[in-house]
Order: structure tokens, then C-alpha cells, then sequence
């Protein structure tokens, strides 16, 4: 299977389970592998024919904003829900990095695979 990837994804949005968290904004970062089958597109050189990283990055930062998530586990859940059901990804892994999270710790969160491979 070949993979479509967006790395680093930067999003300002309300997430956390405390108090003082749900009336900030901080800044999440969002891996995602996409299993997609690229020969047509290979073949076709036309976008119509791909996955499109634009539309998935913006359909992903829209559902992060709005939903306004207590847990990271639960954001990684909707996205990967989001790129199966939405954009027919047959097999996705969604990695959230919340930086900062933990003292003493560069990054923390979470990595989930859905699908087939």
C-alpha cells in the first residue's frame, strides 16, 4: 500500500481536561499516514485522481477546532473516523503531539492505527 503523509501539523485549539485548559488555546501537532493506492495519480498526473493533503489538512483542523477536545485520545479516535469515513482512506495512523503536556517531557500524546494495511 502506498502512504500519503502529512507531518507536523500545527493547530491552535482549546484541548485539555482541566479547568484552566478550556479557556486557552494551545497548539497540537498531527502526523498522519494515509494508506491510498497511487498508481492511477502516478499514471494520470492529475490531482483529481489523489488524495488531496490540502483538503485533508483542512477538514482535520476545522474538526479540531470546533470540537474543542478534553482528551487527545479522543481527538486521534475522530480524526482517524474522519479520514476513513470522509476521504475513504482504507488505513490511517494519527499521531498527536502535545508538547509541553508533561514537565520535563519534549512531546507527549498519542499514536492510533485504524484500518487495513
Amino acid at each position: 500500500m502506498d502512504i500519503i503523509y502529512l507531518h507536523d501539523l500545527a493547530i491552535d485549539c482549546v484541548i485539555g481536561a482541566w479547568d484552566w485548559e478550556r479557556e486557552i488555546t494551545q497548539t497540537v501537532y498531527v502526523d498522519l499516514d494515509m494508506g491510498w493506492d497511487l498508481s492511477v495519480a502516478g499514471e494520470s498526473d492529475d490531482l483529481a485522481d489523489t488524495l488531496s493533503y490540502k483538503d485533508v489538512s483542512k477538514s482535520v483542523t476545522d474538526l479540531v477546532v470546533e470540537r474543542e477536545f478534553k482528551l487527545v485520545e479522543t481527538m486521534a479516535v475522530e480524526i482517524a473516523g474522519l479520514l476513513q469515513i470522509g476521504f475513504k482512506v482504507p488505513w490511517c495512523r494519527v499521531r498527536i503531539n502535545k508538547k509541553g503536556a508533561v514537565s520535563g517531557a519534549q512531546d507527549v500524546g498519542v499514536i492510533i492505527e485504524r484500518g487495513q494495511k
